[in-house]
Order: structure tokens, then C-alpha cells, then sequence
């Protein structure tokens, strides 16, 4: 897929492009590194979860030369569809061989506790051969994702985690044939096929994983209705796959039905379900000159929508999108693992080198040498070490997705883990950024001058109007009949209600926002508007004082605006804050040594969401705003803070321990492997259950988000 770059500055091109080779950081370390050595490559960024890798590069560099660069350092890659649909399962290719390898494994290890019993003689030549008959092709068969891993990289003069695993199978194998045809004393093809069992299983374990981190994706892209029904110029109406629709299409959308596209309401009036946009349940109306979303549901009655953006211009899309994203760019954590495994393969080679040399010379011979070389190689596989960051972030990412916050960006977790210090822009992050009339005085209006206001505002597509409308309609209010309806722009809807002239309109004194109602013969009746805090506001900064982050509101309005909303929340509230303000703001505040969390959503808030340590933005800011920050969050409570930051906190801990168990075992095994101490058949139990571990210390934060 390529698209243009979001810099304003630079004319560059992005190119996704599908890998299905990267398993681990090592591998995506390689995959950037080779992409950035090209001219004109400006960045690379390896997505393990969705095997993808995006290419910031110069427009005259074409995707056939990435692909061709990347084939060459032993990474097979393809462009990606223009559509967001998922890759095919990565744990589908891995089930065959996993169930041979267990199947095998199972059998041999039956024959093996005959052998292990005392069977002597002719009964442990038969046992051995029957073994080699089940394990040699099992173990040809299981073995292919690492064989071909493996002759990849050599065939490009380099080495990956799958070569030394690759030659200590093979040379397990081989030594064992040999003893099976010699009639010597032990065979391992039980070991051998335990370890490529318990490899397969948690190669098999990090893929579900990471097709689950996708399966939030996957859902919220199903939830867009495969195609509509298209109304052409002459009346026409032909059915047209999502895919082929196009802006300036007009589709007609029944009710009960999702749309396929974004678009705008030209005929009808009806409800649309927006809930798995914004989180929220109450459905929201949308008339004519409405913007409507896809995904969204169409509740009451049939309309006309024309289509203004459809495919990957959707806000589905964009949303998917973002979600996809998480995980992309390298920690400090990721960036650790990356160089171990950098060093792995030439120092797995050095130590069982160095196992097999040493043991010749102290005499133990070649058969025992060289059984000792086999297990040092098939101990000291770095996968724990190479799902350490990576797993822990995919499955608190997704517990963060199913909470309502998507994680574009997976080191962000690391950074908001460390946070201290939070700023909140006031309208649209602090609040709702929707005006709302003061309940009191909507409930005290009499019923005839109230179903007035509700058919003059029904009238207008002024935001107070709008909101009046939902406030009006929520008490249980029905709008009166009017004759004569006209709206002035900027002044208000006018009409004649039983023969009396009415109007909805801006007062002509009045504090803050508010709108009033005139009816002929009677007082004016004020309506003031508030944009109202977001729900769970005051326990959200408790949550985050508890979590012992200091807030502050920095805001671009009035000081009396922000000065009301700091009282109500008891924060101190800094106003009148250019972009610039906020920026310098959140610099004073790093010189310091605070780690900053900017929590903000309007075009004027994209510098300070960049400049700060971390940022979180509501799913309703611009464009900008969901483009600079780390994170997004849908719904209206601001409760996603203090979760976001506890759910951070977690992972790190989750990342730690995993670095700790990993590092532990390499310190650990390799000592005893080099001695001696471990056979082919314990290496392969001690390595592979190291990964499960990680993986099993990882999953604790499926509920990271509660």
C-alpha cells in the first residue's frame, strides 16, 4: 500500500510491505537495517505482530527495489493489499508440523522408556530402529519452518536464531542415526523431537498471540457492511461492493443496516448507532447535510447518504489503522533484545565450538564431544530473550484495545510507565467539547414553550441547536407544529406557531453560550449552555494522584472558562496557552526532570502531544491531534488515563521479569551444557520451556486494563 507521508515538508512516499519471515526483534533488526542502508530510504519500521515492515522512502525508490533488497539479505516480501484485511494466520502453517512433531514425540518416547527400563540386546536395536523410522521423517517433516528459515540466511551469507537450532537437529539426527545403524548404546531422536515440539509450541504460542492482537482489527473492520446499494444518475440501482464504491456515489441505506462508507445524509431522517466508534450506547440522530460514519448502524428510517470517503479513507479505516500500528516502533527494551540476538548465532558457534575442541582435548572423544556440542546449541536459543518485550506488548495492547484505548505505538508504554507529571488541554480532553443547556432550566421549561424550542432547534444544524434538540428529546418532549419556518444564518430560526410569531435565536445579553426562546406575548426564555466535564472526570485525577501524577490544566481558553472547569475538578489551570505556550510548557517541565503526559485533542495541541514523554487523545479530536499522539482513547470517560498508566506500569514489570527469567536460564544452562551436565533430550525440555515461561508471564496481562 502506498500512500503520501503526513510531513508537509518533505515529498515522501510510504510502501507496506508483507514479511513473513520476522519472528523475532533479531529478524526485525535485520529487516530496517537493510531497508535504511538504501538511498533514499528515510525510515523503516518492523511491525512483528502483522509481519509488515512501513517504508519511508523518496518517490523515485519503487516498491520492486524494497522487495528485491529485502530478498537479498534472505527476507521474502510482497506489498501489502490496498485493503486493511489480516494477513493469513501465522499459527496455520505451524499446526501440521507441531501435530507431527507430538505425534512422533509421543511414540518415541514410548519406545524410550522400554529402552530406559533395561531392554538390551536385540529389543534396543529394534526400539532404535522403529524410532529412527517414526522420528527421521517426523523430524524432516516438523523441522521445515526452521530449516527454511535457516537455508534463507545462509543462502545470503548471514546467520539467524534458526541456524544453530537447524544444525543442532540435524546433527542430533545424524549422531543418532549413526548409533541406530552402528548399534550403539543411545539414540536421541526423542530429544530432538521434543525440541522441535516444544519449539513449534511456542513459535505456535507467540503467533496466536499476535493474530489475536490483529483480531481487534479484524473486527472492527467486519463491522463495515460489505457493499451498498447505489443509487445511479437515472434512478438506477446496482449493488457495489465496498470496495468499488467511490466519493460522490449515493447510497441508499435501509434501516437495520451499516454503512459501507462515510458519507453525508442528502435525503431522510433517521438514528445511527455509533457505538462502535465512540463506546457510546445512545444513538444519535442525523438529518439531512449530516456526516455519518461506516460501521455505524441505521436505526429508524431509510436515507440517502453520499458517499465522502470510502476504503482506507474512512475513519474505520483510520481507526483499524491505528490499532495495526501498535507495536511499531523499538524501545529500549526491544532495542536490548535486538542486539543480543545480533550477537546470538556467532556466539552459540564460538561456545559449542569451543565445547567440542575443549572436550577432545581433555579425551572424552568424538562421540561424546560432539554430543555435548549438540547440546549447547540446542540449549542456549534465545527465544525467550527475542519474546521478552515483544509478546508483553502485543497482549497488553490488545487488554488496552478491548478497554477502549488503542496503543499506536508500543515503546509508548514504556515511556507512560515512567510518568509523572500529566497536562490536559481543557475543551474536548477535560471536558466533553459538546455544549449542553443547563438541565435545570430545560426540566423547569413549561411543555408548549419546550416542544417550540424543539421544533425551531430541529430546524437548525447550529451546534446549540443540535444539543438542545438531544436535551429536548431525552426529557420525553415532542415538537409542536410550525407554519413559516425560515433560519437566518447567525441569528437564529423564526416561524409561526398557532398564529403567534416565534423564534430560537442568540440573546442579546448574555454570558458565556446560551440561546433564548421568544414567543409572542410571553417573557423571553434564556437557555444557557455549558460544554460539561467528561463523565468520571474527578476520579480519573484522583486515580492519577494515586498513581502520583501531579495534573494540570493547560489550555488555549478564556481564563474564565478554565478557571470554573479547575474548580470544579480542584486543579490549578494555566489559560489563554498558545501552541507555543504548551510546548515550551512541557520543556520547562523535562528540563526539570518530570516525565510528561499531554492529554489534548485540537489542531493546537499537535506540537505539545509530539514534545511530550507520552500523549493520549480522545477518539473525538482532529486529525492531528489522533496523528501526533500514543495512544487513543473512544468513549467519553476520561477513566482510560488512570488505566492506560496502570496498564503501563504492568507491562514494564511483565518485561523485566521476562528479561530476568531469560537472562537467568542462558546463565544458568550454558555452564551446565558446556560441562556436560545436560543430554540433547534435557537441552531441548530446558530451552523450550524457558519460552513457555516468558510466554506464560506475558499472558498475565490479558486483564492489564482492569
Amino acid at each position: 500500500m502506498n500512500v503520501l507521508s503526513h510531513d508537509p515538508k518533505a515529498a515522501k512516499q510510504e510502501t507496506v510491505l508483507v514479511v513473513p519471515g520476522m519472528h523475532c526483534a533479531g529478524c526485525m533488526g535485520k529487516v530496517e537495517r537493510g531497508l535504511q542502508a538504501l538511498p533514499g530510504v528515510v525510515s523503516a519500521r518492523a511491525n512483528l505482530s502483522a509481519r509488515q515492515v512501513a517504508v519511508a522512502h523518496d518517490p523515485a525508490l519503487t516498491a520492486p527495489v524494497l522487495v528485491e533488497a529485502l530478498a537479498t539479505i534472505g527476507f521474502p516480501s510482497q506489498l501489502r493489499c490496498e485493503n486493511l484485511a489480516a494477513p493469513p494466520s501465522a499459527v496455520k502453517p505451524l499446526l501440521a508440523p507441531l501435530a507431527v512433531a507430538g505425534f512422533a514425540c509421543m511414540n518415541v518416547m514410548l519406545l524410550s522408556v522400554g529402552i530406559w527400563s533395561g531392554a538390551e540386546g536385540t529389543t534396543r536395536e529394534l526400539f532404535h530402529w522403529l524410532s529412527a523410522l517414526i522420528g527421521v521423517p517426523a523430524i524432516a517433516f516438523a523441522g521445515r519452518p526452521f530449516f527454511t528459515s535457516a537455508w534463507q540466511a545462509l543462502k545470503c551469507w548471514r546467520t539467524n536464531m534458526d541456524v544453530p537450532i537447524s544444525i543442532g537437529v540435524t546433527l542430533a539426527t545424524a549422531l543418532s542415526f549413526y548409533e541406530t545403524v552402528t548399534g550403539g548404546h543411545d539414540a536421541w531422536f526423542d530429544g530432538t523431537l521434543m525440541l522441535l515440539l516444544f519449539l513449534l509450541a511456542g513459535r505456535a504460542l507467540d503467533a496466536m498471540m499476535r493474530d489475536r492482537a490483529r483480531t481487534g482489527v479484524d473486527a472492527l473492520l467486519r463491522q463495515a457492511a460489505p457493499g451498498a446499494l447505489v443509487v445511479g444518475r437515472e434512478g438506477e440501482m446496482t449493488w457495489l461492493a465496498a470496495r468499488d464504491l467511490v466519493p460522490g456515489m449515493l447510497m441508499r441505506v435501509a434501516a437495520g443496516e451499516r454503512l459501507a462508507a462515510d458519507g453525508e445524509v442528502v435525503a431522510g431522517t433517521s438514528r445511527f448507532d455509533q457505538s462502535l466508534l465512540t463506546g457510546e450506547s445512545a444513538p444519535v440522530p442525523a438529518t439531512v447535510s449530516e456526516p455519518v460514519l461506516a460501521g455505524t448502524l441505521n436505526i429508524d428510517n431509510p436515507v440517502d447518504v453520499r458517499v465522502t470517503a470510502a476504503g482506507e479513507g474512512t475513519a474505520l479505516a483510520e481507526i483499524a489503522r491505528l490499532m495495526e500500528a501498535a507495536g511499531q516502533a523499538r524501545s529500549v527494551y526491544v532495542r536490548i533484545a535486538d542486539r543480543a540476538s545480533r550477537y546470538y548465532a556467532p556466539a552459540v558457534h564460538s561456545l559449542a565450538l569451543a565445547s567440542f575442541i575443549g572436550w577432545m582435548i581433555a579425551g572424552a572423544g568424538l562421540h561424546q564431544s560432539l554430543v555435548i556440542a549438540i547440546a549447547v546449541l540446542i540449549i542456549t536459543c534465545p527465544c525467550a530473550l527475542g519474546l521478552a518485550v515483544p509478546v508483553a506488548q502485543v497482549v497488553a495492547s490488545g487488554a488496552l484495545m478491548r478497554a477502549g484505548v488503542m496503543v499506536k505505538d508500543g515503546s509508548a508504554l514504556e515511556r507512560l510507565a515512567l510518568i509523572d507529571r500529566a497536562l490536559l488541554d481543557k475543551t474536548g480532553s477535560l471536558t466533553l467539547g459538546r455544549p449542553t443547556p443547563d438541565p435545570v432550566v430545560v426540566s423547569a421549561m413549561p411543555k408548549d414553550a419546550a416542544a417550540v424550542a424543539l421544533a425551531l432547534a430541529s430546524h437548525s444544524r447550529h451546534p446549540l441547536s443540535r444539543a438542545l434538540v438531544e436535551a429536548l428529546v431525552a426529557a420525553g418532549h415532542r415538537a409542536a407544529a410550525l407554519d413559516d419556518v425560515q433560519e437566518e444564518a447567525g441569528h437564529g430560526v423564526r416561524a409561526r406557531w398557532n398564529g403567534l410569531a416565534v423564534a430560537l435565536q442568540r440573546p442579546e445579553t448574555t454570558v458565556g453560550m446560551g440561546t433564548a426562546l421568544d414567543i409572542e406575548g410571553r417573557p423571553a426564555w434564556l437557555i444557557p449552555f455549558a460544554d460539561r466535564l467528561r463523565p468520571d472526570a474527578g476520579e480519573a485525577l484522583s486515580q492519577l494522584a494515586a498513581l502520583g501524577i501531579q495534573s494540570t490544566i493547560l489550555s488555549g481558553d478564556n481564563a474564565r472558562a478554565v478557571a470554573e472547569v479547575a474548580r470544579s475538578v480542584g486543579l490549578t489551570g494555566h489559560a489563554c496557552a498558545s501552541p507555543a505556550d504548551k510546548q515550551d510548557a512541557i520543556n520547562r517541565l523535562q528540563h526539570a526532570g518530570y516525565r510528561v503526559l499531554m492529554v489534548g485533542d485540537g489542531l493546537n495541541d499537535g506540537p505539545a502531544l509530539a514534545a511530550a514523554d507520552a500523549s493520549i487523545a480522545p477518539g473525538s479530536a482532529s486529525d492531528v491531534g489522533r496523528q501526533a499522539a500514543d495512544l487513543v482513547f473512544l468513549g467519553d470517560s476520561l477513566l482510560a488515563l488512570p488505566r492506560a498508566v496502570g496498564a503501563a506500569r504492568r507491562t514494564m514489570r511483565v518485561v523485566r521479569q521476562n528479561f530476568v527469567l531469560a537472562i537467568g536460564y542462558n546463565i544458568l544452562a550454558v555452564p551446565l551444557a558446556m560441562f556436560g551436565y545436560v543430554t540433547p533430550l534435557l537441552a531441548a525440555a530446558a530451552m523450550s520451556t524457558s519460552s513457555l515461561i516468558v510466554i506464560a508471564n506475558s499472558l498475565r496481562l490479558i486483564r492489564a486494563a482492569r
